[in-house]
This record gives C-alpha cells, structure tokens and sequence, in this order.
C-alpha cells in the first residue's frame, strides 16, 4: 500500500474493480427496505434494486455510513501499513456522509486523516479519488495528494437527463398527477450539481432533445478547453450511455479511455431507472 491511502464512499459510482485496481476502499452507503438493511455496491446492484421497487411499488430509504464504518476503514488502512488517509466523501449538501467520516477521525487523534468534501457526487467524487490514488501511488506527499483531488473536483462538469419522473412521483418530491402529465408530454428533466446539490437544471421535451442538451450543455461547460476525462452514467441503461457517448464524440474530441459506470444504488433511488448522463474533468487550460 502507498504510504497515503485513499478512501472514498459508493456515491462516488466507482465500480469495483477500478476501486481495486487503484488500492482506493469504499465505505457503502446503505439502502433500507424496511428492517432490511443492504450496503449499495455491495449487497445491491441498480438492476436489482429497480426490480424489487417495481415489484413492491414503493420506494426504500438511503442512509449515510455511520461513523464507524469510517473507523473500520480507517483502522484498517493503518494496519495495511498507511502512513495518513485522504477521505473523500459525497457533498454533505445532500449526505451525512461527510460528517460521519470527520466524526470517525476523532478515534485517531494522532494521525494524519483529511476527508474533503467533493461538493459532488457520483464521478465528479469519482474522478477525485482516482486522483488522489493515481498520485498516492506514484509517491506524492499527503498534501499534494490532497491538491491532486481538489484541482480535479474544481474542474468537474456533469449533467444528466431523467427518462421519467415516477420514481421522484413515488418518493414524494412531485405529484403523481404532475408526473402523469410530464410523461404524457415526454418531458425529460435535465440534472446538474450546484454549489453541491443535485439541481433541475431545466425540462425538454422528448428524449432526442434532452441527448441534444446534454452533449450542448457539456461541449459549453468546456469553455473551449479540453477533456482531461469523462464517464458516462446510468441507471440500467448502458445503451443510452452509448448513444451520449457517440453523440459527444460527433462534437468534440474525446479521450480514447473512457468509463461507462451504473450511478449506484445510493443515488440512483433517488432518480430513478433510465438516467443517463456524463461526468467530465476540463483541462487547465
């Protein structure tokens, strides 16, 4: 293990085995179906996720990490030989998360822990742990580990589109009778992170528009810059990811590498199955 470890939370959509790959520990938000209690990206997957919500027509609840599961991670990292700890967690605009994480701190009064608050979620918080990792392995101090992660999460754009709005219906946060309408008229909500909660950026009419805005929206938040690196995200519907990917392709050049990941049971309760968008990091200049 490099002397700084890196550790993260589920909202960040990383999947595993690229968790793996980069030594970086994911502590699991977890999901609440009544007394049942299941860590996402561990215990539960989208595709299942949407199939038990649509057989019970009711949606369940999510939760933070409770400060000791960060105690658990940390102590563990130690063990492995870690010298501090970056911790990177989902905005504590929309999540306990972060707060649990500097609470678990408390239990290592004598060590190096800073857990930063990426004001964003999924690949945005991603994208941060993969810099961290990348320059924890390649030998960085602690505080340009911390660098590596801010300058990317000052650099994130991401932009998503909702296929229907019955999942926010079954949750409370629209009326059954509005998302009645909006499907009627094919009205696809466009999402986006601000000042570290996910907002409702505007409402389109049909899906082809919304792919439309999503690639416009992404090429403009470049200002003319370059794409350092860019995920596609979705919930159960890798093939519109496909088509965003393609679509953008068609504008702007595109890194060769590129991720196509499940926006996670933590976050994807909350928008519901058929999402789709893209996470970008923008070059320095």
């Amino acid at each position: 293990m490099p002397p700084v470890a890196v550790i993260t939370d589920t909202d960040s959509s990383l999947p595993a085995s690229i968790a793996a790959q980069y030594g970086i520990t994911q502590v699991p938000i977890t999901i609440h179906f009544g007394d049942e209690i299941l860590s996402a990206g561990v215990e539960i997957e989208d595709i299942a996720l949407f199939e038990r919500i649509d057989r019970s027509g009711r949606l369940p609840t999510t939760s933070a990490p409770p400060p000791g599961a960060f105690s658990l991670a940390y102590r563990q990292a130690f063990k492995d030989g870690a010298e501090s700890i970056v911790c990177i967690c989902v905005s504590s605009k929309i999540s306990a998360t972060y707060n649990a994480a500097l609470t678990a701190c408390e239990e290592f009064p004598d060590r190096q822990i800073t857990v930063i608050d990426s004001l964003t979620v999924s690949m945005g918080q991603g994208f941060m742990a993969l810099a961290a990792a990348e320059a924890a392995q390649s030998g960085a101090a602690h505080t340009e580990v911390v660098a590596r992660a801010q300058s990317v999460g000052e650099r994130i754009h991401l932009y998503a589109s909702l296929s229907t709005l019955k999942y926010l219906a079954m949750s409370g946060r629209v009326g059954k009778i509005a998302a009645g309408m909006a499907g009627m008229l094919n009205i696809q909500p466009i999402l986006t992170i601000k000042e570290g909660k996910l907002d409702m950026l505007e409402r389109v009419r049909t899906r082809k528009a919304a792919m439309n805005r999503l690639v416009e929206l992404t090429t403009l938040s470049l200002k003319g810059r370059a794409i350092e690196r860019v995920a596609f995200i979705h919930v159960n519907n890798p093939r519109g990811a496909a088509e965003l990917q393609a679509m953008l392709a068609d504008r702007i050049h595109i890194p060769a590498h590129t991720l196509t990941v499940s926006f996670g049971p933590g976050l994807s309760v909350h928008t519901g199955s058929g999402m789709v968008g893209a996470a970008i990091i923008a070059t320095d200049q």
